[in-house]
């Protein structure tokens, strides 16, 4: 009968870690999800220098004002957002990608990475729109990615 107890109990026990980490997991995701959905919803919104709202995004102003709406505060740069997080070599959608016009200098660009080899940012040319992680342009100025 005791044997039974202890084994229920560790049962139970060992249920409820499984359920804490799943849901540590779960928030981590929801906020990148949602950020990522935030961002989404701005497709085709034109690209404004020093843009920071619906009216019109650069690229570091998308990424705060996504992540903003979820609750995370981030610096209004792309080369400062590039101080904070974890470094990070394999991408997971959330990520945030650092670009700069050669591997040596600071990021000027900042994307957030969808998943499927994209990514979500607000470019001079395009505005607010997706690019591939392989495109001739941005390959090349491509220097890491952060988890925030």
């Amino acid at each position: 009968m005791l044997k039974k107890i202890i084994v229920g109990l560790l049962f139970i026990v060992t249920l409820s870690i499984g359920i804490t980490l799943n849901e540590d997991k779960t928030e981590a995701a929801t906020y990148h999800t949602k950020a990522i959905s935030v961002a989404k919803s701005h497709l085709g919104v034109k690209y404004k220098w020093g843009g920071i709202s619906p009216s019109g995004f650069d690229c570091s102003g998308l990424v705060k004002y996504a992540y903003g709406k979820q609750g995370k505060t981030l610096p209004r740069t792309a080369a400062e957002m590039y101080k904070k997080g974890k470094k990070v070599s394999t991408l997971k959608k959330g990520d945030l990608m650092f670009f700069a016009p050669n591997k040596a200098s600071r990021p000027t660009h900042v994307a957030i990475y969808v998943g499927d080899n994209q990514f979500i940012h607000s470019s001079s040319s395009k505005g607010v729109s997706y690019a591939k992680t392989s495109n001739s342009y941005w390959k090349p100025k491509y220097i890491g990615a952060k988890r925030i």
